[in-house]
């Protein structure tokens, strides 16, 4: 007997404890046991559990075993179907006609969206059903009778094919069941288009960020508790195919559509896990998988699958295998998965990366033409970004989040719902398929020495992430009940715990968007600005899927010539933390020994790279997608494009990697936590240990060049000034890519922006070119437009200046001056007293004195008859008379 069979029978007695004490009646234990056992094992085994009672409770025995003969005597295997649907309909009617007050309230359960699994008898309404079935009208043949006519009229499909079909929302047929899961509402329930009335109440495709959700304010207490409500009939012996259901980057139960709606086919449920390296990686050179991301989603699979166990159910590895196909391997392995399962229906919830996205519409079309059955879902996002339109809103400002939420607005979407609970069961298959062992996928595979030691580079990583689902959560309730009300203007401090570390949760679908979106709304401190980060994570998604080669092409044609610096050294010391700008290595060492680093400090380190080493933005962007835990494509390749001068929007700063220390680490915590051979240098002088008094860095032991590097560039001005020199050059030699009426860079548009542009009564500045190019004025930094005037000019004398100083502080300048100064008069008095004693000691050697006298003995003149010149000679004495 299988263990899980064990632990069906454990659950059986326990129940049967609970009717002996007189806190479950006979009719409801038997329903449970039909549903926990299933139809064939209840036939079998229900007897030899309830046979203990034939000597110890004759009354109950009876009781038990009368169910059980009329049960299965009255109903044939022929009509289980039928009785299912019919009792489905009559839960729905139930549904229907009663008001929110008269439904039972479950704790544990959203108020408006509860599961109902039809799998077996009522199991909270056991009386009921007896009722229902002793009634006039309402025996198992009437009943019969009436799933007839009704499922003529309401289900007609279900006549033909004896099984329920499912629609989804757009009316597409989802697979056959026998088993029906259906999420419900308080005070709606219909069929076949499941939708939850609060959702059916919101506003047509509104993606607005402001609007107020409505959930019980403990609703991230009771997700730890959601239970499901088991009703309705047994499984038929003839179990329906299984369902597919492919997971990406959505390793998660809470709020997991294709999760959910696999569960309503009433079907056993195979979840796969397909690597295929090729595919991620797409073409150019996204570095879409680095080490660091490879090694979170090893253990991300390992906790997924630990989540699935618990419910029942696992995961299956499967390596991609093919053979040359055009779309890549993954079809070749879900087709090959589909015929050793028979399953016919495959469900996914979707990626949207372009390369990734083309590979699923070949994949799910492929399989659609063989006659499988396919969904997508969508949820990686709270707005597809395939589906944002600039129609009604233009394209002028496009680049910035705001033009990005007035387009969502404008043009509303699908709606974005509620957050739906996870499943406490999942149902398996009698057989599963062969999988291999997660660690053949090859994702956390750590380099050998010569001598066969292992290198273990992920040991801090590990020791600073929990890389569950239930971690996601734990961190998001922390944050929000500490971190989020300094979040607003403290975000960016980088020696605080002010950021949500979310986004490696986020970036592999551990926390849903949607999930955390309602969970901001819900804190009493609700920061506008920590809401518009998921607008900024769709709208670099929004920006990828309309410029397929972000990661590698510089969008603004002129800044593909800008002459950028080959120093590999520069690099390195870069990548290692090694600049000796203490600020920029704490932020590089912290990326290196635990794969993250806030959003601010991510700011500085590019700012650096590019205005101050001319090192090209894409070898930042490689280094972040290799190192990075949340390295996300869409949102590095943005942002290093923004920062490199070339993307849809300039930053409009510079961090300066000295002054910006006061505005994100003031005290030097951040510093000596990632630079400890630094901790004993002065608040004042941590963040410039080249100012340091060489007295002082004696006493610490700092040692410039040894102990911590010498600074890589020592001219931040001038290297500043020859960057903006380098930008107005290129702008000059390609005037044909700037607007000489407003100064701002042109971009060619892509076909899909075009065809959106021409549909519109204004264009909004769109400009023609002589090679039939649609030209975008966007975003231009305004030291650029400046510079373009003059551009000989530097960047000090420059009006627009984007270089941010920080906080100014006085009195860190002012001490950092006396200690100099002090430092200053004590080196002199040093070098006074280190003087007068060198011209002591050369008299004393041209007089024969000992060249170091003792200070505990006095030195007197002896004359020796071997020292020549301690005799004066007479003659000499009596000629100076």
């Amino acid at each position: 007997m299988s263990p899980s069979a064990d632990g069906n029978q454990a659950t059986v007695r326990q129940m049967l404890r609970e009717v002996l004490v007189g806190r479950e009646d006979p009719e409801s234990f038997f329903a449970k046991c039909v549903s926990v056992l299933g139809h064939l094992e209840t036939r079998t085994q229900f007897l030899s559990i309830i046979k203990p009672l034939s000597t110890a409770n004759t009354r109950l025995y009876s009781v038990l075993s009368s169910l059980y003969q009329e049960y299965f005597s009255q109903v044939s295997e022929d009509d289980e179907l039928e009785l299912a649907l019919a009792l489905s309909l009559l839960e729905m009617e139930d549904h229907q006609t009663s008001t929110p007050n008269q439904l039972p309230h479950q704790p544990g359960v959203r108020d408006n969206q509860s599961s109902v699994l039809l799998n077996s008898k009522p199991k909270s309404q056991g009386k009921n059903c007896t009722q229902q079935e002793d009634a006039p009208g309402r025996g198992k043949k009437a009943l019969l009778a009436q799933s007839r006519s009704r499922s003529k009229e309401t289900f007609p499909e279900a006549e033909a094919h004896k099984s329920l079909h499912i629609e989804s929302g757009d009316n597409q047929s989802l697979g056959t069941s026998q088993t029906l899961y259906v999420p419900v509402s308080s005070a709606s329930f219909t069929i076949p288009n499941t939708v939850p009335k609060c959702e059916q109440n919101m506003k047509e495709g509104d993606v607005n960020l402001s609007v107020k959700p409505r959930h019980p304010k403990n609703r991230r207490q009771r997700r730890k508790a959601a239970i499901q409500q088991i009703v309705g009939l047994t499984r038929s012996p003839s179990a329906p195919p299984p369902v597919l259901l492919w997971f990406r980057r959505d390793l998660r139960l809470c709020d997991n559509p294709a999760l959910i709606r696999s569960l309503e086919l009433g079907a056993p449920v195979i979840p796969v896990f397909i690597w295929s390296p090729e595919e991620e990686e797409g073409p150019g050179v996204t570095v879409a998988m680095g080490g660091a991301c490879k090694y979170w989603l090893h253990q991300a699979l390992s906790c997924f699958c630990a989540s699935l166990e618990r419910i029942g159910s696992h995961l299956v590895f499967l390596k991609a295998s093919g053979e040359g196909t055009e779309v890549g391997s993954s079809l070749q392995t879900l087709k090959v998965l589909a015929k050793e399962t028979g399953a016919q229906t495959v469900m996914a919830n979707a990626l949207y990366e372009p390369w990734l996205k083309e590979r699923d519409d070949v994949v799910f079309s492929s399989l659609q033409k063989e006659g499988f059955k396919c969904k997508m879902f969508h949820s990686y996002c709270l707005r597809d970004p395939f589906s944002v339109s600039t129609e009604g809103v233009g394209l002028r400002g496009i680049g910035s989040v705001s033009h990005f939420m007035s387009c969502c607005q404008q043009n509303p979407g699908a709606a974005v719902g509620v957050p739906l609970d996870p499943p406490v069961s999942l149902p398996s298959p009698a057989h599963w398929p062969q999988g291999v062992p997660l660690n053949a996928l090859g994702l956390a595979v750590m380099p050998r020495r010569k001598d066969g030691t292992i290198i273990d580079w992920a040991a801090n990583i590990r020791k600073s992430w929990d890389f569950s689902e239930d971690g996601a959560h734990a961190r998001l309730e922390a944050f929000l009940h500490d971190g989020v009300y300094r979040y607003e203007k403290e975000s960016g401090r980088a020696d605080a715990p002010n950021t949500s570390c979310l986004s490696p949760y986020l970036h592999f679908g551990q926390l849903s968007p949607r999930w955390l979106l309602w969970d901001a709304k819900g804190a009493r401190c609700r920061p506008p600005k920590f809401q518009r980060k998921l607008a900024w994570r769709d709208l670099a998604y929004w920006q990828l899927t309309l410029f397929p080669d972000l990661p590698w092409e510089s969008l603004r044609p002129p800044y593909k010539a800008l002459r950028w610096s080959t120093d590999r050294s520069h690099l390195k010391a870069w990548q290692k933390g090694k600049t000796g700008y203490p600020l920029v290595d704490a932020a590089m060492r912290q990326l290196w020994l635990t794969g993250w680093m806030n959003n601010y400090m991510r700011h500085v380190v590019a700012s650096f790279l590019i205005a101050y080493l001319h090192l090209p933005w894409q070898e930042g962007y490689r280094w972040f997608q290799d190192t990075l835990v949340d390295a996300d494509v869409a949102i590095d390749a943005m942002m290093w494009q923004n920062g490199g001068m070339c993307g849809l929007d300039h930053w409009n700063f510079v961090m300066h990697p000295v002054d910006a220390a006061m505005t994100c680490d003031p005290y030097g915590s951040y510093v000596r936590e990632w630079c400890p051979e630094l901790a004993d240098l002065p608040d004042e002088l941590i963040h410039k240990p080249w100012k340091c008094p060489a007295s002082m860095l004696r006493r610490t032991g700092v040692v410039l060049g040894q102990t911590y590097p010498e600074r890589i560039v020592t001219d931040l001005e001038e290297r500043r000034s020859k960057s903006l020199q380098d930008v107005a050059l290129v702008r000059k030699q390609f005037q044909q890519y700037v607007d000489k009426r407003s100064g701002c860079d042109l971009v060619p548009l892509p076909k899909r922006l075009v065809s959106e542009a021409l549909g519109l009564s204004h264009c909004d500045g769109v400009v023609l070119a002589e090679e039939k190019q649609f030209l975008l004025p966007v975003i231009t930094r305004m030291e650029f437009k400046h510079q373009l005037e003059d551009p000989d000019a530097d960047a000090a004398s420059n009006p627009y200046n984007a270089v941010l100083k920080g906080y100014v502080s006085r009195k860190r300048d002012e001490t950092i001056a006396f200690l100099n100064e002090r430092d200053f008069t004590a080196s002199v008095m040093y070098e006074g007293a280190q003087r007068q004693e060198r011209l002591e000691k050369d008299y004393r050697r041209m007089e024969g004195l000992h060249p170091s006298p003792s200070p505990r003995r006095r030195v007197r003149r002896t004359p020796t008859a071997k020292d020549k010149f301690s005799i004066v000679p007479g003659g000499a004495v009596a000629s100076m008379h």
